[in-house]
């Protein structure tokens, strides 16, 4: 169910932009993002820090596109929050020597800390190629381009959580040891 409580937005932007245009996709964007941030907090009785800031950017970067009526601003939205999460990543952990996954993740699974800052350079690795990538597109491909890869560059979110599930399996013991085998 959380599976598509996470794309219903994009996909309703991908159906509200093939239909009409850019700007009604935008303003489906906008509204189906509070409604999802709505069932968010319905079911978990918060929003994580994440949502607080997808929230607050596409709000803000679609009223911009809409009011302006310049895609641009909406186009660049994934950009700003990859960016920011790279940044944020990046000097919490090097910086203030705090791992910020560990903050939000760290009462729901319980790994070792040598886990938590890989994960943590992953995800700031990761970010930042999203970042770079989302640019890309926006600079050099027409906005039919960036409204499809947005809709099928979701191949990149999927297949870096199942590899980052795939990593933290062994991990998931409870002890700040991997499982290992054991000989009779």
């Amino acid at each position: 169910m959380k599976i598509l409580i996470d794309f219903f937005p994009i996909l309703l932007f991908f159906g509200a932009y093939k239909m009409y245009d850019i700007y009604v996709g935008t303003g489906v964007l906008m509204a189906a993002t509070v409604l999802q941030m709505a069932l968010i907090y319905g079911i978990d009785r918060k929003l994580q820090a994440m949502h607080k800031l997808t929230l607050v950017l596409i709000l803000l970067f679609g009223t911009l596109t809409l009011v302006l009526h310049d895609d641009r601003f909406i186009k660049w939205k994934p950009t700003v929050l990859y960016t920011a999460m790279a940044i944020a990543l990046a000097v919490a952990v090097w910086v203030l020597h705090k791992n910020f996954l560990k903050l939000l993740l760290g009462s729901q699974l319980s790994l070792p800390d040598a886990v938590w800052h890989r994960l943590n350079v992953v995800w700031v690795l990761y970010s930042a190629f999203m970042a770079a990538i989302n640019a890309y597109v926006v600079l050099y491909y027409s906005t039919e381009a960036w409204v499809s890869f947005k809709l099928w560059g979701y191949a990149f979110p999927l297949a870096f959580i199942i590899g980052q599930g795939i990593y933290i399996a062994p991990h998931l013991s409870g002890d700040d040891e991997p499982h290992k085998e054991t000989t009779p």
